[in-house]
């Protein structure tokens, strides 16, 4: 049988032809003891016209009102497409078993439009660029690159130990972030329901006696009353302040003074700092190990991070390396970045593996961040339980020294 090809040569170039073999394993078999890297095969009679564009049509729509796909079903996404690469199965084949291992239904049919695409004979870097809500610039621009230098197997090797790091961060600090909130949300669902719910059945009991209430209880009475009238004004209000804080958050410069400010609270902006700093190592790390250009390097990183004031402080240096100047230098006149990472960058600089110490920045501040998110857990965890305490015994105290008064008079009257 005549089978059709797409393969990359050595030295990047993506070649058409055809191949007669009895099998498509043996025709792979064949391209690969040329030193090829399979793309696409297909049977001669093959075709992809007017069906297929439809399907893909109606796929694309189908994910455009689907859910998000996470960070970990990313990682784990580019770890299994790396090991079916490096295993030799064709491009096309792997992202199609992908489509159905994985539970995301938006995922699966990205995934089946981009074998579509595939087939078809558009580079993997061309299909996924289809999908820029699922997969970032820097995703696309470093398979490009590996397409272009002929090095896709390691660029996915790369980009899977960059995806998993990345999400391992991200679940660490999401971990030590849920039992504050947690704790937070059950302390304002106890104090509503007792100042709610309980307080007011007091009210009538104080009245009655005309008795004089310390200042707590006055003020607790009154919350209450205020809870019970009017409380739909409060809900109101955090309406319309969620609302205008999202509504700023959309622009760079309200987020922007939002990470400023954020900066200035202790412990925490250190802590911000340092992930940062994390991610910037590892992303510049990644991108020049394969061989993205360095200005467009700094202009993934700094889309990609999450902290506005870093980012601008790493995109404003891209004006200083455009003038020939080196990483280093731009970055060591920002208060931002510490000493210990303008050494270790101008180190790398300097012994001309900028990459591999960039790596090096990454482990060294993902380990620092590591250890300050389990410092502050423990630190939060016994302070929020604290907290809890004070509001539920403030209440519960504002109700019960009163009640004392009154037991008291009831035992004089008899």
């Amino acid at each position: 049988m005549e089978y059709a090809y797409q393969v990359m040569a050595p030295d990047g170039n993506v070649q058409k032809g055809r191949v007669t073999a009895s099998n498509q394993s043996e025709a792979v078999r064949m391209l690969r003891e040329r030193g090829l890297i399979v793309l696409r095969i297909h049977e001669r009679a093959q075709r992809f016209g007017a069906a297929s564009s439809l399907l893909t049509w109606a796929l694309k729509a189908e994910i455009r009102i689907g859910k998000k796909v996470k960070s970990g079903e990313m990682a784990v996404f580019v770890r299994q497409l790396s090991a079916l690469t490096r295993a030799g199965v064709i491009l096309s084949e792997s992202i199609r078993i992908l489509s159905e291992q994985t539970s995301n239904r938006t995922f699966a049919k990205t995934l089946q439009a981009m074998t579509l695409e595939i087939q078809k004979g558009n580079q993997l870097s061309q299909a996924a660029s289809e999908h820029r809500d699922i997969f970032s610039p820097l995703f696309i621009n470093m398979i490009r690159a590996g397409e272009i230098s002929g090095t896709l197997d390691i660029v996915l090797e790369r980009l899977a130990v960059f995806f998993e790091k990345e999400h391992y961060t991200s679940e660490k600090m999401k971990s030590a972030m849920t039992y504050p909130i947690l704790v937070g949300i059950v302390s304002i669902g106890v104090s509503i329901f007792l100042l709610v719910g309980m307080i007011p059945t007091f009210v009538g009991l104080f009245q009655n006696y005309h008795m004089k209430l310390p200042l707590a209880t006055r003020i607790v009475l009154n919350v209450s009353l205020f809870l019970r009238g009017d409380g739909y004004l409060l809900l109101f209000l955090l309406a319309i302040v969620i609302f205008f804080y999202r509504r700023a958050m959309r622009k760079p410069r309200g987020r922007y003074v939002r990470d400023s400010v954020l900066f200035r609270v202790p412990v925490f902006g250190d802590l911000l700092v340092k992930s940062s700093l994390a991610k910037i190592g590892r992303t510049l790390s990644t991108l020049f190990s394969s061989a993205v250009p360095v200005l467009q390097s700094i202009q993934l990183t700094s889309d990609i991070l999450d902290n506005e004031v870093i980012a601008r402080a790493l995109k404003n240096s891209s004006d200083s390396l455009a003038r020939g100047q080196a990483l280093s230098e731009p970055l060591a006149e920002n208060r931002l970045f510490p000493p210990m990472f303008i050494h270790m960058v101008r180190v790398g600089e300097e012994t001309g593996n900028l990459e591999s110490m960039l790596s090096k920045v990454a482990d060294f501040y993902e380990a620092e961040t590591e250890a300050m998110v389990d410092r502050l857990k423990a630190f939060i965890e016994p302070l929020t339980v604290l907290f809890l305490a004070v509001i539920v015994g403030t209440i519960v105290t504002s109700v019960i020294l009163p009640m004392f008064s009154i037991y008291q008079q009831v035992g004089t009257l008899q």
